[in-house]
Formats: structure tokens, sequence, C-alpha cells
């Protein structure tokens, strides 16, 4: 009897499981773009416009290949607008009474898939490294489950970076090579672009008139949507940015969107490059002299190591974990992560370049806009909810331990040892935004005092009790006991001032 085959927006991969299972003779491909997957938190519209034609050009790929596709566009007149939906209705219409589906990377659609009206049989998605018994073993009687020992296990499992039974130079880890500040100039023109080609054009289209209410705007558009498209911007970046990319990799400039990062992490997570086929790219390169061993080892451990890694974190933790809030955060989400005025530099250059590109890299989320939201007691889920609304990269498997754990210490340190919060200081090292802020960095208290720097210690003082304790946050707590008690009234004062101000709508 005939099977649907389900292919999701994520998984775009012509060697998907549920594909490698199926018979391209009898059975029947559903893709769909739904209401339910668009709206379920309001995407950016170049994520949007991203999957909607990225989906078009695979079902396009597949039907070429001799599979029979059953693809409904969003605008389609009999639509149900969920993807259950679109499977029964295909199940009535062709006579199916069986899908076989690739595990979904959310636990909504995982629950949805179970709950269906019709047998759904969820195959692993092989398409990651480790599966989730692997990483449950890994995990199973580990006090802490840091990643860096999961990143050797990978590397060791993979070849990748491997001297025999050794790491490659000796080391397993070059990260303290990889933290220089701003360079005083990028000789890197950024990621390559795409012009729109017709299937573009008309999901940009169909994007501006269904979701132009969103945060940010679908045009202008640059991002590959096919295979062969990505393939082409990763070989730009081995080339020409690579080399120089584990150097800066942690750098933000007021006027370089880019820097040397790759921006190809919404390729991987849609399906249209694979893990290892990237990291072998990157590896070449290093083998050949073309790259560095510290810029070559940062590419792949965020790949097969940290990548790999908050996904098993999600599945190992479950279906709560997005929801976690072990600080007890309850401040809204300001208006300044919408593009509310706000006097501070750094803030609104990470979410200008969020709302016009759809994109930030890791330091402008970890330690900009997460770093503010964790300094201001802004509730981990709101500010979830944000990250997953706002980056095409985002699909909660890997946006929520980032997001929970990383950023906001909301799983109460499964994933991190302690709070990554920081002063001003880091900002302005790792930047040029405080050259041109309407704060002075240097200043601690006072007029025109940098709000980091007030926030910083208030955070500390609120949660002494459960930090104060940690060996890694011990000098910071010396330091703070060390200042004067009027000094520390103050900050204490000022900060609360500022909070105050943030949550009254004022611009800050």
């Amino acid at each position: 009897m005939v099977r649907l085959v389900l292919v999701l927006g994520d998984q775009l991969s012509p060697d998907l499981s549920a594909l490698a299972q199926a018979d391209k003779a009898r059975d029947v491909v559903v893709m769909a773009e739904v209401r339910d997957e668009a709206t379920y938190v309001r995407h950016h519209p170049k994520k949007i416009a991203f999957c909607f034609a990225a989906m078009r050009k695979f079902a396009a790929r597949l039907r070429d290949n001799g599979w029979d596709v059953r693809y409904s566009e969003y605008d389609d007149t009999h639509n149900a607008g969920s993807i259950v939906g679109e499977l029964l209705r295909r199940a009535d219409e062709i006579g199916a009474a069986e899908v076989l589906a690739t595990e979904p990377g959310e636990w909504r659609l995982i629950e949805a898939l179970n709950a269906a009206p019709v047998p759904v049989t969820i195959l692993p998605d092989d398409r990651f490294i480790a599966s989730h018994q692997e990483f449950e073993s890994w995990a199973k009687g580990r006090k802490t489950l840091r990643m860096e020992y999961f990143y050797r296990d990978m590397r060791r499992k993979t070849g990748l970076l491997m001297d025999g039974d050794k790491p490659e130079g000796g080391q397993w880890n070059y990260d303290h090579d990889n933290r220089k500040p701003a360079p005083d100039q990028v000789d890197y023109s950024g990621p390559m672009q795409f012009t729109p080609d017709a299937t573009v054009e008309a999901a940009l289209d169909l994007v501006e008139a269904e979701f132009g209410d969103h945060f940010g705007h679908a045009r202008p558009f640059w991002f590959a949507t096919d295979q062969e498209q990505a393939r082409r911007a990763l070989t730009h970046f081995i080339k020409h940015a690579l080399p120089k990319f584990g150097d800066y990799q942690d750098a933000m400039l007021d006027g370089n969107r880019f820097l040397y990062h790759a921006v190809i992490s919404v390729y991987l997570n849609a399906g249209l490059l694979s893990p290892l086929e990237v990291c072998r790219v990157a590896e070449d390169a290093y083998r050949a002299g073309d790259a560095p061993l510290n810029a070559v080892e940062g590419f792949i451990r965020q790949i097969i190591g940290w990548r790999e890694y908050v996904r098993g974190i999600y599945f190992l933790e479950g279906p709560d974990y997005p929801r976690r809030n072990a600080l007890s955060h309850q401040r809204p989400l300001p208006a300044l992560y919408w593009g509310g005025p706000t006097k501070m530099r750094c803030l609104s250059k990470a979410v200008e370049q969020t709302r016009d590109e759809a994109y930030a890299h890791h330091i402008q989320r970890l330690m900009i806009t997460g770093n503010f939201g964790l300094l201001a007691g802004i509730n981990p889920t709101a500010l979830h909810e944000w990250y997953l609304e706002v980056y095409a990269d985002a699909y909660e498997w890997v946006e929520a331990p980032n997001t929970v754990g990383m950023s906001q210490f909301a799983d109460g340190g499964i994933i991190a040892s302690k709070p990554y919060v920081s002063s001003g200081a880091y900002i302005d090292r790792m930047s040029d935004h405080c050259r041109a802020c309407h704060y002075d960095v240097k200043t601690k208290t006072g007029q025109g005092a940098c709000p980091f720097n007030l926030m910083y210690w208030a955070f500390l003082d609120r949660h002494r009790d459960r930090f104060s304790g940690n060996p890694r946050m011990g000098n910071m707590y010396r330091t703070w006991d060390r200042m004067d008690a009027g000094k520390r009234r103050v900050i204490l004062d000022e900060a609360e001032a500022f909070l105050t101000a943030l949550s009254n709508g004022d611009p800050v």
C-alpha cells in the first residue's frame, strides 16, 4: 500500500532517513507551507521566505529524481494549515494509511505527529553525528555535562583533526588563540550573496503579502536556497575567510556585520549542507596549508562539538526545557529588542543587524542581547521566543539550549558552569561600539555610566546566595565586597533606576 513520506522545511536533504526508507515507485512525498509552522512564533520574514523558496526548490529536485511529490503552497485554497492536517488531506486524497517521517527538531511537532489520527512511523534523524542513544550514554552518570568532553568523543568518532589517537597539534582546543579584539580593517567582503531567481521572488512576494507586519523585512534577500548555492557559499568562506575566522570570531564592529564569519548555519540547520561535509572541507584546507589549525579547530568545534551537544541536551532534557527559569526572572521583554529607541550603541547595532539580516553571530547573541537580558532579569521564555522569531537559523532544538541554558542560565547550570555575564569592559575590548556610545564604558557610576557596569554588580548582588560559592565567581564577589559600602549602595540604586526606566518604556 502507498505510504506518505513527510519532508519538513528543515529536512531538505536528499539522504533524509524517511526518503531512504521509502519506495520511490510507490510512496508519495508530502511537503507543505502551512500557517501553523509560519506563525507559531512570528518568524522573521527572511526566514519564512528562505524556508518556502528552499522547500519549493527541493520539491522540484525530488520530482526530477522520480518522486511523486504533493506540495502545498501557503496560499493554496485547500491548504489545511497544519502539518497533520495536510497529511490527513493527502492520505484521504490518495488512499494512504501510513506516514513515514524523519524525527522533527521540535518537541511540539513530535507530539503532534504522535497524536495524529493516521499511523506515523518516526525515524531517527541520522543527519547528525551523535544519536540520542549515544548522547544519553555519554551523559549517564556524569555530574556535569560539559561540551568539551563530548566534543573530544566526536573528534574520535569522526577522525576529524586527529593524528592517530591524539588530537592534531597535541591539543584538543585552541580557543585561547581565538579571542582577538576587533581588527582595524577586515579584508573580506562577507558571505557569498545570491540574486533571487523566479522561485525566490515568488516566495518573497508571498511573504511580503502575508507576513509584512513581522519584525524585519523579506527584501533585500541574498541567502542561498538550494544545495548547489549553499556549497558555493561554503567554498567562498573556506577560501576567503576561514584563515582569519579563528582569530576574530568573537569580535564585533560597528560598520561590519559579518567580519570573517561563515553565515552557513541557516543552510546547515535546513539540511542544504551536512555537518560532516562542512567539516571535511575545512579540514582539507588545514591539511593543504590554506588555513591555520586554530581557525579550523574552532570552526569544527562549533559544528561537531557545540551543535551536536546542544541537540543532545534538548532531547535529553525533554519538552519542558524551553520554559525553565531557574533564576526566577520575570521582567517583560523591553521594546528595544524590537527596535525601540535605546542610547546603548552595542544593543542598537545588534538589534538593527538582526532586523536587517535575520542574523547575528554568537558573541552578539551571547554577550550583547543575551548578557543584557540576563543582567536585566528578563523572563527567559520571552527571550527564547524572541531568538526563535528573529533569526533565520533558529529551530528550537538548537536555539533553546543556547538561550535557556548557555545565555540565560535558566536551566540552573546544565550547560554553563557559571552565568555568562560581563560588564561593559568585555564589549569595549571585543568591539568598537563603545567609541560612539551615549554612555561612557569607563564610567562606573553617575552621569553617563555604562548600564552594563551598573547591572553587572546588581546581578551579582541579587543572586549572591546562588553564586557566591561558585569557584569561577569567587574573585567577582571578593572585588564587590572590597568596595566601599557607600559605593555599593550607589551602584545598586542607579542600577534599579535604570531598570525601572526600562520597565516604564523610557528610552535608555
